[in-house]
């Protein structure tokens, strides 16, 4: 179990450290003595602290700047520490060192309570998914063991957790520097009747593991050795074995395992999460550093679209329309920002009180993200290594988040081994250079009535009159001939959009910008019709035709509300079958109070950027 070590600095995080390092027995035989000898060489009073000084520069300026891990153990199980810097410039190291904690151990110093730091590391430990928390009260000396001052710890510490969600699974009180409570409780404290911090500790629930997971291998690199490509990185979770059939993402390609590798130079027949290994594939595909390999069984979610909870540390404040890029293990996109909400002060956790369009250092929002192509991504609560990203700015880290909210999709299509994807030698780079513009899906969704299919071609003739290759697929049209066999139901419903996703991706890598427009009804298959266009490296663009269905009825511009009140039409969506409006899509037009005209030049004004050469 991986636990980090946060706390405020001078509360003694680094000194509690080693005194569990010694009481557990995890240090080289020797060590302590190798240091007292030391520091009464140099006339200084000996400190545990000083067994976790690995860096000269800590040594000088008497703080950690930098994440250690150190391992030990207990009779009930192997632990490793994460020591996170508590001093408020390095913030930035103690996000990278929480982040692959399974818990926390918060530490506050009892003479001087809760800190600034102490509220933000609460708030970084929420943002990043950290559920199992302690907090140890250390320096218990300093204040005669006063059990008033403990409690008063305890009630405040634990109700600014509470407004964060999280719950201190315990408050022990400690002394770091005279072994108090520490591995065992003891004398001083007698009025205390909970376990002592190691105990505590040994009561954190094991997590599942990693192994457990969803299988997620990101490319690091490739290497080519003896004619040979071998495909090299670290297995963040799953298992991987020989003959796997792995589903490459993004792109969508597939290929089986023909051997696995380890270095020094020697083959293995599986391979698990925490490993680093290269393999082969039978079937020669292009496969990059960013590719993603999973089981297609569990695929991971591929999006251009990032719903996250944002920490921002960087100087400049984050803005709505600005750009980065986000990394998320081997992947490195660049990213826009088009949407941000309930910012939080984490020091106070006081929210914005008006609507804001910046997050300023030490502030917490809810951020949407458009990213310049697919980005493959989990929600962190099932894969949490593929649910955490950081933010850049040039080369500066700026800002870390947790991803939620992604939808899952599932294909129940079932394809041939025999069949492969050609590739072909005109890529839609070199069709975008000729075109002078990207191919695209543009996806319309919308009651029927609410306008799409009059926005549709009103779009498609703005467009060609700026010599770009587009189209509409129309939902009647379709259904005259490709889907003339599918019917209305959830299920022929799902499958309409389907097949109409995958001919759209065909025409977008074609280098045309297609129009869609269809009700579609259901988030799950826009968000399904989404990760295909991404298949193509083309972009998407959501657009929800908005009208209330007062208004759409009034219009019918076919009568099918007229039939549906009537009862000859069933399963007519806003009547008796529902709609799910988008929760986040890239362009809004409301018929209802603007004109088709107007509602085109909106989309255009927004799409165009998109789609054009030299802007993203």
């Amino acid at each position: 179990m991986k636990i980090v070590f946060v706390g405020h600095v001078d509360h003694g995080k680094s000194t509690l450290i080693g005194r569990i390092l010694e009481g557990t027995g995890s240090l080289p035989e020797g060590k302590i003595e190798a240091l007292r000898a030391s520091c009464d060489a140099q006339g200084r009073r000996f400190e545990y602290a000083f067994v976790l000084d690995a860096l000269a520069e800590e040594q000088q300026q008497n703080v950690t700047i930098d994440t250690t891990q150190i391992h030990f153990r207990t009779p009930s199980r192997h632990y490793v520490i994460i020591d996170a810097p508590g001093h408020e410039e390095f913030l930035k190291n103690m996000i990278t060192g929480a982040a692959s904690a399974d818990a926390a151990v918060v530490v506050i110093a009892a003479d001087e309570g809760a800190r600034e730091q102490s509220r933000r590391h609460g708030q970084l430990l929420s943002l990043l998914g950290i559920r199992q928390i302690i907090v140890a009260v250390n320096k218990m000396d300093l204040v005669n063991y006063a059990e008033s001052a403990f409690e008063q710890i305890e009630r405040e510490y634990g109700a600014f957790l509470r407004g964060l969600g999280l719950t201190a699974r315990a408050f022990t009180p400690i002394s770091s520097s005279t072994g108090a409570n520490v591995i065992r409780n003891e004398a001083a404290m007698r009025w205390y009747r909970g376990p002592a911090l190691l105990q505590a500790i040994d009561e954190f629930q094991p997590t599942q593991s990693a192994e457990a997971q969803p299988l997620r291998f990101p490319i690091q690199d490739v290497y080519r050795i003896e004619n040979r490509r071998i495909l090299v990185g670290r297995i963040e979770s799953g298992t991987l074995r020989v003959g796997d059939q792995l589903l490459f993402s993004p792109h969508h390609k597939t290929a089986r395992v023909a051997t696995i590798e380890r270095w020094p130079a020697s083959s293995v027949e599986s391979a698990s999460s925490g490993e680093s290994v290269g393999i082969t594939l039978r079937d020669q595909i292009f496969i990059e550093r960013g590719h993603i390999a999973s089981h297609e069984a569990e695929a991971p979610v591929e999006s251009n679209r990032v719903h996250a909870k944002v920490f921002w540390i960087g100087a400049e404040p984050l803005r709505t329309g600005a750009r980065y890029r986000l990394k998320l293990v081997t992947q490195n996109v660049e990213c826009e920002v088009v949407a941000l909400s309930n910012v939080v002060d984490v020091a106070t956790l006081d929210h914005a009180a008006t609507e804001r369009t910046e997050l300023r250092i030490n502030e917490v929002g809810e951020v949407t993200l458009q990213t310049r192509g697919p980005l493959v991504l989990d929600n962190h609560d099932r894969i949490p290594t593929m649910g955490r990203f950081v933010l850049t700015d040039g080369s500066n880290l700026v800002g870390g988040g947790i991803i939620s909210g992604a939808v899952y999709t599932s294909s129940k299509t079932v394809k041939s081994e025999n069949i492969f994807w050609s590739e072909s030698e005109i890529t839609a780079e070199r069709r975008a250079l000729r075109n002078q513009h990207r191919g695209a899906v543009v996806w319309l969704t919308g009651l029927s009535g609410a306008g799409k299919s009059t926005i549709a071609r009103g779009l498609e003739k703005e467009l060609f009159q700026l010599s770009m290759h587009t189209y509409v697929l129309d939902g009647d049209n379709l259904r005259h001939g490709l889907n003339a066999n599918l019917g209305f139901a959830p299920e022929d419903r799902a499958e309409n959009i389907r097949r109409v996703s995958e001919v759209a991706k065909l025409m977008a890598d074609a280098g045309t910008v297609v129009i869609t427009s269809f009700i579609s009804p259901y988030r799950v298959a826009r968000a399904r019709a989404r990760a295909i266009a991404l298949q193509a490296g083309a972009e998407f663009v959501e657009i929800f035709v908005d009208a209330p269905l007062s208004v759409c009825e009034q219009r019918d511009p076919k009568g099918l509300y007229r039939k549906a009140r009537s009862g000859k039409l069933q399963g007519f969506t806003g009547i008796d079958a529902p709609y799910e409006a988008p929760d986040d899509p890239e362009i809004i037009v409301r018929t209802h109070e603007q004109t088709p005209a107007e509602s085109v030049y909106q989309i255009l004004t927004e799409l165009l950027p998109r789609l054009r050469l030299g802007t993203t």
